[in-house]
Formats: C-alpha cells, sequence, structure tokens
C-alpha cells in the first residue's frame, strides 16, 4: 500500500555533464538513467526505487542540469528545484574544480527547505580535484567533498553509508497513526461509504492506512457503511473507543454516535499524522471569517477520476458556500502541480488527507501558504467545523 511518493525521495542534482545519471546507475546497480556526453540528455526527472539497507526502498530521482540554457531549458532548471523541494535528501554534485552560483543556489534551496544535502565531487577520474579547491568547499559549506569515479567501486558502499546516515528517520521510520490514543482490546468503528467516488473493489488508501494501523495495535476493527452504523453500534455489548468516519458524512455519523464515544475522521487522523495539526486547527476558523470575492486553494494530493460526488471538487465547495453564505471562488489544484495564482490571493488553503504524500511532501506543498500567513485547514477539520463538531474530531487526542 505504499507508493512511490511515500518512499524517502533522493534527488541528484548539479550541472549538465556531470555524471548525474551515471551516478544514479553507479548507485542501483541499473542502467535506468540516460547517460551521454551530449549536455542536456537528462530532460525530465527519471525516477529509480532500490532497496536500501537499514532503510528499505527509496526512490532515486535523476534530474536535469541546473546550468540548463534557453526558454526550455529554464523550464527543466524550474521542474529540477521543484523536483529538490519533495526529496528527502539531496545529493549535490561538484566536477571541475568549480564552485560557484549554480552550485550555491541549490545549497541555498536546500537550507531553506531545511533539506539535508551530501556534497560529492564526480568524474575524479577526467579532472582529480585540487586540495585547495577542496578546502575552499569545505570552509564555505562547512563539509568536504567526497571524492569518486564511477570507475572505482570502492567508492559505492561509501556513499551508501553516507546516505544513509544522512537521510532522515522521519523520511522511513512512520509513526503510528493511533498507537498513542488506543490500546490491544479496544473496539474502533470505521465509517466508509460506498459511493461513485469510492474505487471499485477496493478500499480508499486513508481507510485502508487507518485500518492496518489499528491491527498493528492489537485493537479490533469494525468496519460499516453509514447506513449500517446504527445497526452496527446497537449489536456492541459496550460502546466502542472511537468512530472513525468519512468526512463526507461527517454530520450524519455525529448524530448517531452517543456524545461520549470519541470521533474523528480518517482525514483527522491523516493531518495529525502528518506534522501540521497545529497549522490546521489554527487556520480552520477563517471558514466563519470569509467575504465576498474571497478565493479558496483546495489542494488534492493525487490525481483521481472526477465524479459528482467527489468531497475535494464538488461537495465541499458546496458545503462552504452554504456554510459562509458568501459568494466564494474556488480553485482546485491536483498532485504537485503549480499555482496559476499568488498563494496570497488566497483567503484560505485546504489540504486533503494527504495518504499519498510524505511528510516532507507535505510540508514542502503548504510552506508558501504559511509563510505568506494565508491560514490553511484540512478537509476533514474544515467538514467538522462546517457541521458544528470541530473540537470533538480532536477531542480523541486531547484525552
Amino acid at each position: 500500500m505504499k507508493g512511490n511518493e511515500l518512499k524517502p525521495r533522493i534527488g541528484v542534482f548539479g550541472r549538465r555533464n556531470y555524471g548525474k545519471s551515471s551516478l544514479v546507475n553507479y548507485l542501483t546497480g541499473h542502467n535506468v538513467a540516460i547517460v551521454s556526453n551530449t549536455p542536456g540528455a537528462t530532460t525530465d526527472p527519471v525516477r529509480k526505487t532500490m532497496e536500501l539497507g537499514g532503510i528499505g526502498p527509496v526512490v532515486w530521482v535523476d534530474t536535469a542540469g541546473i546550468d540548463d540554457v534557453g526558454e526550455l531549458g529554464m523550464t527543466r532548471v524550474a521542474r529540477s528545484f521543484a523536483e529538490l523541494e519533495q526529496c528527502d535528501l539531496a545529493i549535490v554534485l561538484i566536477a571541475e574544480n568549480r564552485f560557484d552560483t549554480f552550485e550555491q543556489s541549490l545549497l541555498d534551496a536546500c537550507r531553506k527547505s531545511k533539506i539535508p544535502y551530501i556534497l560529492l565531487y564526480s568524474q575524479a577520474d577526467r579532472n582529480p580535484p585540487s586540495e585547495s579547491f577542496l578546502d575552499y568547499v569545505e570552509k564555505n559549506c562547512g563539509v568536504r567533498p567526497l571524492v569518486f569515479s564511477i570507475f572505482d567501486n570502492t567508492k559505492r558502499d561509501i556513499i551508501l553509508q553516507s546516505i544513509i546516515k544522512a537521510l532522515p528517520e522521519s523520511a522511513y521510520k512512520h509513526k503510528s497513526l493511533l498507537g498513542d490514543v488506543i490500546g490491544a482490546g479496544d473496539k474502533i468503528v470505521l465509517v466508509t461509504p460506498i459511493d461513485s467516488s469510492a474505487p471499485e473493489g477496493r478500499m480508499i488508501l486513508p481507510q485502508v492506512q487507518v485500518l492496518r494501523d489499528i491491527l498493528d495495535n492489537s485493537a479490533i476493527a469494525l468496519v460499516c457503511k453509514e447506513s449500517e452504523l446504527s445497526q452496527t453500534l446497537a449489536s456492541l455489548a459496550a460502546p466502542p473507543k472511537l468512530v472513525i468516519t468519512d468526512s463526507q458524512v461527517y454530520g450524519y455519523v455525529a448524530s448517531i454516535v452517543p456524545d461520549d464515544v470519541f470521533l474523528t475522521s480518517f482525514s483527522v487522523v491523516l493531518a495529525r499524522a502528518k506534522g501540521l495539526f497545529d497549522e490546521y486547527v489554527k487556520g480552520t476558523p477563517k471558514l466563519s471569517d470569509l467575504h465576498n470575492g474571497d478565493r479558496i486553494l483546495l489542494l488534492e494530493s493525487c490525481t483521481h477520476n472526477i465524479t459528482c460526488e467527489d468531497i475535494g471538487r464538488v461537495k465541499l465547495p458546496k458545503l462552504i458556500t452554504k456554510f459562509s453564505q458568501k459568494k466564494i471562488d474556488f480553485d482546485v489544484v491536483p498532485g504537485l502541480t503549480s499555482l496559476e495564482r499568488p498563494i496570497s490571493d488566497y483567503a484560505l488553503v485546504i489540504q486533503c488527507g494527504g495518504c499519498v504524500v510524505s511528510q516532507r511532501q507535505l510540508a514542502s506543498r503548504l510552506a508558501p501558504a504559511i509563510e505568506a500567513e494565508v491560514p490553511v485547514s484540512n478537509y476533514g477539520l474544515a467538514i467538522a467545523y462546517i457541521n458544528g463538531i470541530f473540537d470533538r474530531s480532536m477531542r480523541i487526542f486531547n484525552s
């Protein structure tokens, strides 16, 4: 259930013809990236999944050169920097005894976004570094580059060990979603509507992730549709510890579940796990302070088939419009698509649960809004707020 988006991303960055693709092939042991003496052979990010000892599967990302030229070249450079924002670790290649504005721009971007990086001096067989150059880089960057050549296999394990050491644990060690609030034997009811937006023959990813976490914590999961919720609750000898519902039926479920039973949503559970929960809690009340002409940005982490029952594109805008009694404009941006408007144009940004992206990617996606002091919220918390159960949806986590 863990797609490439949830695996740690290790990006390789540097100028054209500095051996970025060769390094990916060297480290993975496979010819997954095109290698050419022609500058700019890599035009789009190339991804390869590989098992990394002690970490698990990681995604290597080979990017276009940051010194590309021309209008198309500038687009490639922009894509490389956009890819950097999604990485958990950056490998910055230098070569030819050169370190100037191109390399500095990469390191500045890493520091600004708090992305750890490793400096590698590439192609040492062609143009070995001088000691004075290595001293200069170390003095200016605080780290001495690791010198290597792809023709020297003795450096491969050294580089991999450096990567393992530099990769943040948060990128591959994931905390339990509910482990701090549920225990062995607790009964947890999951309310999972089946409508046109539900995938044929399976459950949606947030439901699967939460279900797995319940089982990992030796709790007992009971799964039902909203239409069978009353029957499910009545069949229990004692009330469940917690009811977790899909956000789109929050109001209906809240009217059935006794007030002394903890209630939250899949989206709220994931929002809490992704590390931006405090920002969501602070930003959600903006829904009570909207004005005619305000614009709201709805961020989806994935791309999917859109139906008349789509929660982000259809139901949530209708709920907000009805709740605010204002004329609101909505923009929906899927995946990691670039925004067409400045973030400051928005009165509020509402992010989906983020089940298919990592904590690093989600934080990067919302960073411009937070830096611009634009309030941010989450699908589940926004719908809970509209239904008047905002505080209730968080009670389980404050108990």
